[in-house]
């Protein structure tokens, strides 16, 4: 039997009287690309930031590689990466430098190697040597997705990774990250407001509505369980019932 990477176990956080995330439960299999979808306010941040250690769940608890987080912090999160259209680098260091830190920081070998090779693999030549300050909103995610490929990670969180993205750059992206899970293994959890992206990207996705597990399956299996003509459709559907209080 196949151990996963990632347990999830009765997960919540609470804020006040406010469960922001109401006792899921999901696992990730090595290798698997596992979509995390849901409108607004959903719990799909709070989840992510749970997962890094970056808040402290109310109870439940979290497994990665057979650990627990809460005592494995340290050891868990050198095998684990990052990647936001909505964090930032150092605005002050330039894009090969911002790489340099990051690789010194996760104790990185051979790093001009490694840094070089990242910067071909996302197209980023023409801008490596540019102040971070000065990138536009397109070369800012890109310069996101390199520091969180960077150190190899073998979990990989991506929270809209091609939000800001021209169709072209986002469909390299796209198949820039199934080339690194075909080639090294590497499990990803991934949100995305962009339903074809989901789709093709995702192998299996958990739906939140209002912090709770609606729907697990492939996308194919959602669409079946909710009547509706495809995954944009059965968003739609649920953005509008957490709206207005419905229940799915």
């Amino acid at each position: 039997m196949t151990i996963p990477v990632l347990q999830v176990t009765n997960l919540q956080k609470r804020f006040g009287d406010f469960a922001a995330v109401d006792g899921i439960s999901f696992s990730m299999k090595p290798g698997e690309i596992l979509g995390l979808l849901g409108p607004n306010g959903a719990g799909k941040t709070t989840t992510i930031q749970m997962l890094l250690g970056l808040i402290t769940p109310t109870t439940g608890s979290i497994q990665i590689f057979g650990l627990d987080l809460s005592s494995n912090r340290e050891t868990i999160l050198q095998q684990v990466n990052f990647s936001s259209t909505y964090i930032s680098m150092p605005q002050a260091l330039t894009v090969e430098e911002n790489l340099w830190v990051v690789a010194r920081l996760y104790g990185l070998t051979d790093i001009a190697r490694r840094v070089n090779e990242i910067v071909k693999k996302l197209e980023m030549e023409d801008f490596c040597h540019k102040v971070t300050r000065k990138l536009s909103s397109g070369q800012m995610t890109r310069i996101t997705l390199a520091k969180a490929l960077l150190t190899e990670p073998k979990i990989l969180f991506l929270d809209e990774p091609t939000a800001s993205l021209d169709p072209d750059i986002a469909e390299k992206i796209r198949a820039l990250l199934k080339e690194e899970r075909r080639s090294s293994g590497l499990s990803i959890l991934y949100t995305s407001h962009n339903m074809r992206e989901m789709e093709e990207m995702s192998d299996r996705i958990i739906f939140l509505q209002r912090g709770k597990i609606v729907a697990e399956g492939t996308a194919q299996e959602i669409v079946t369980r909710f009547g509706q003509a495809d995954l944009e459709e059965v968003f739609l559907k649920l953005a509008r019932e957490s709206r207005i209080g419905g229940k799915p």
